[in-house]
Formats: structure tokens, sequence, C-alpha cells
């Protein structure tokens, strides 16, 4: 069962690889599946995911995490190769181990999905906490409906409406269903629970990436 190859907000938001060989294998990556990275695009060849997988593995072996992150996407989607969640976690894992939080949120969702991993909630709350704690909003928005519904984690408003409250804020794809999350449990709060949340969403500091 595949449950996040749909997620656009996952492709998104990459950063430049500082290493010259990292760079060049990215770009090449890059330049011929577009696709597969939604803000790249018009490279001038081919669309070409066999290949892109070649050289997002000569980096990712390299050690680069944007370029493990990368080469999980390609296993989650399929693109270039079949489908593999097993791979694809791996990959995630290399990279979250190495402060990517985009992985990170992708490795602890695999985790509580039992996708490609065995099921397991405290790794799933781990590798949520560690991308929501950097300010990254899909995970703010996963680890807040994890909260809300008791689901991995003991069911507590205050947490959850805090990480609605945070990844509502920052706009984008998430905001409309962290905002929407957020008014079911405000009807189920108590005013000083609210009050509680906010002043937490008030005071909250994101951890250095």
């Amino acid at each position: 069962m595949i449950i996040l190859k749909c997620d656009g907000a996952a492709l998104a938001g990459r950063r430049c690889w500082s290493m010259v060989m990292g760079a060049k294998c990215r770009a090449a990556a890059l330049a011929v599946a577009p696709a597969v990275a939604p803000s790249d695009t018009g490279r001038g060849v081919t669309q070409n995911y066999a290949e892109a997988l070649k050289w997002y593995r000569l980096a990712a072996n390299q050690g680069y995490a944007d370029a493990q992150k990368e080469l999980g996407h390609m296993y989650v989607v399929g693109h270039g190769m079949p489908e593999n969640d097993a791979e694809a976690a791996k990959w995630f894992r290399k990279a979250a181990e190495q402060g990517n939080e985009n992985a990170q949120w992708f490795l602890g969702s695999m985790y509580a999905n039992a996708q490609g991993v065995p099921q397991n909630y405290a790794e799933a709350i781990k590798w949520l906490t560690l991308a929501a704690d950097k300010g990254y909003a899909p995970a703010q928005l996963s680890l807040g409906a994890r909260y809300a519904d008791g689901d991995g984690a003991p069911q507590d408003y205050v947490r959850a409406y805090t990480w609605f409250n945070l990844s509502a804020a920052q706009g984008g794809l998430q905001s409309q269903e962290a905002e929407k999350r957020r008014g079911i449990i405000a009807q189920r709060m108590t005013p000083e629970q609210i009050a509680e949340a906010q002043k937490l969403t008030r005071e909250w500091k994101p951890t250095p990436r």
C-alpha cells in the first residue's frame, strides 16, 4: 500500500549541495527527471528516470543527504525502478540520520503506517518530532494529528492544538488541513487548554537545522 506518493509537499524545499561532485550528480539527476523534482523544469534533455536514478545513487552513496532523500522518493513512487518501500525507508533513514527534515517526516510516517518497515509508533513519534521541532510544517501537521487522535501517542489536545497552530501559521499545502483539525479539537477543549496551547505556540522556537 503506497500512502506517501501523492504528497506534493514532500517533494518541495530543496537545498543546494555544497560539494562539487554532489552538485554535479544532483544537477544531472534533475536534468533528466524534472518530474521527480517539480521545482526544476526544462533542462533541455529527455526525461529519463533510469539516468536520474544513476546520478542520485552516485551522490547518495557518497553520503549526500539530499540525494539519499531523493532516492527514497524515487523508490516510493517507482520512478526508474519498481516501487520498493523497504528500499525507500533505507534511504530516507540515511538522510534522516543526517538531519534532513523531509526524510525524517517520511521515515516517521512509514513507521506509523508499517510501510517498508515494521510498525513502530515510538520510532514514528521520534522522527516526526525531530522534523516538527525544526519547523517542518507537514511534520507538525502529522504530529498534531497523532496527539489529537491518540494514534501512536497519548491523546493530548494541548500538544495537538499547538502543532496545528504552528503548521497552519506557515501557509502552504498543509495549512488548511491544520486549521481544520485545530478547529475540530478546539470544540473539545476548555478555554484554559486553548490558552495553554496558544502560550506554547508563542514560546516555541525551532531547533537548529
